[in-house]
């Protein structure tokens, strides 16, 4: 009888995956759901110290300038005139792009405006639509000052 007690209790050996299954379907989704809140900040290419002259456009360009006081202003066809609010600019921005999506869109920032100024241009840019923005520099006057790439 003991041979048949043992013969009939069998050690089950099998681990029931579904609830892990499920613990992984979840984790997924909310990994799926953070990732894209995660990622901050403006696209931009930077511009480099011996950069070339943008190409010939018909296009004028919208061109939003930062003053060192953190004021703006817009400069482009038909564009508001003076000091005028971010969100002011961002909705005609906004407008110009709907009327020629490849109009280009430069952000001027005085060499003593705060960084925080010139990334609320670029911010606001990205709202209105923008994929690219670029950054206005001037050309240095004399080479001592340009970076070497030398070895």
């Amino acid at each position: 009888m003991d041979r048949r007690a043992r013969r009939t209790r069998r050690v089950v050996a099998e681990i029931n995956v579904v609830p892990y299954i499920d613990v992984m379907l979840v984790l997924l989704v909310i990994f799926m759901v953070t990732a894209p809140l995660l990622q901050q900040g403006v696209e931009v290419t930077p511009p480099s110290a011996a950069s070339k002259a943008l190409p010939q456009s018909d296009d004028v360009p919208i061109v939003v300038t930062v003053d060192k006081t953190g004021q703006y202003a817009v400069s482009g066809q038909d564009a508001p005139s003076g000091q005028v609010p971010l969100d002011t600019i961002q909705a005609y921005v906004l407008a110009a792009r709907k009327l020629n999506p490849k109009i280009p869109v430069l952000v001027k920032g005085d060499k003593d405006a705060s960084y925080q100024f010139v990334m609320g241009a670029m911010v606001a840019m990205q709202k209105a639509g923008v994929d690219k923005v670029g950054l206005v520099t001037d050309q240095p006057r004399n080479n001592s000052n340009a970076p070497s790439g030398g070895k």
